[in-house]
């Protein structure tokens, strides 16, 4: 995640059923592997910057003001920052306990833990060396 930088806000104000950052992407980051959730919704409103969003095999470019949400079980989906400027915006997602994380690209699953943290795991089950 090379050109991310998140700033979790909701952990500052010790909030515990749903998480708010501030991220920024740097020109050609990406907000995630392309993914989706279980159990989590996801919200992003766009600050700055005018990211790419990729959900499923469909793009629309965003612009400051716009918004999008991503209901538990849809389609995976990602923010590609395509332009030569920096993107900033506001994700908002919920802490559902059991949530999982599948990336179709990509070996990879996750789960959340008890601990609130995620632990990734090879499609096969076999752990990260």
């Amino acid at each position: 995640m090379e050109g991310r930088i998140k700033r979790p806000l909701g952990d500052l104000f010790g909030l515990q059923n749903f998480g708010v950052n501030l991220t920024s992407l740097a020109p050609g980051a990406i907000s995630a592997l392309k993914h989706c959730h279980s159990a989590q919704d996801e919200f992003v409103f766009i600050i700055e910057g005018r990211p790419t969003l990729i959900v499923g095999t469909e793009e629309v470019e965003l612009q400051p003001g716009t918004c999008a949400g991503f209901p538990k079980q849809g389609q995976a989906h990602m923010l590609l920052n395509r332009s030569s400027d920096p993107c900033v915006y506001l994700e908002i997602g919920d802490r559902t306990k059991g949530d999982r994380a599948e990336y179709p690209d990509d070996d990879i699953k996750a789960e959340l833990g008890a601990d609130g943290k995620w632990l990734f795991r090879h499609k096969d089950g076999r752990a990260y060396a």
